[in-house]
Parts: structure tokens; sequence; C-alpha cells
């Protein structure tokens, strides 16, 4: 199974809401990743852009795009960013194949 980075910028009002009635939303969402037949694999909140950063495994990118669509039409993220993973041994293949690519460059003058 593919692996997403997941990242999230809270609304103000959700912030607001955690500070008043905290949650352990890394549950709810290790809950909904298992609804899509996927698993959470870290979450963290964090400091800088994003409030929410987490490694999710999850069937295919349809379960990818449920995930974020779910997510977000809860009203209480501004932003849901996602980024497809490669594993390490994905990578080498990527580099591999990319050997054998007929691709030219743009002619600069």
């Amino acid at each position: 199974m593919p692996f997403y980075l997941i990242q999230v910028i809270y609304k103000d009002t959700a912030a607001k809401s955690l500070v008043m009635r905290p949650q352990a939303r890394e549950d709810i969402i290790s809950k909904t990743c298992r609804s899509l037949g996927g698993k959470l694999h870290s979450f963290f909140f964090a400091f800088g852009e994003y409030d929410v950063v987490a490694i999710a495994e999850l069937p295919d990118n349809a379960a990818a795009a449920a995930f974020a669509l779910g997510t977000a039409s809860g009203g209480a993220v501004s932003k849901f960013h996602t980024t497809v993973l490669l594993t390490a041994a994905e990578g080498l293949e990527a580099m591999r194949k990319a050997q054998q690519i007929d691709y030219g460059p743009p002619v600069m003058s």
C-alpha cells in the first residue's frame, strides 16, 4: 500500500475548540484510516505552517482523496495537503527506470 504525508492547518475556530476541550485527535484519524482499509503510522501536532503532520498507509490514491475530502468537509480544516511518499526501494526503482526514459531537456539559448 502507498504511504502518504498528510499536513493539516486547523481553522481558528477548530484550534479554539481544541484548547477549550482537548481531544485525542490521533485516535480519530487512526479510525478514519482503518475505515478506508489503511493504517495511521504516525501523528504529530506541529509548530510552523501546519498544525498536524501524519504518515498514513492507504490502499490507493482514491482512498487518500476520500480521506482528504472527508476530513476537509468536516469544516475544521483550512488547508489539507497530501504528498505521496515512496519507500527507499521504490525510490531506487524510480532511479533505475529514469535511466531508460527518452527525454530531452528544453533547448537553452
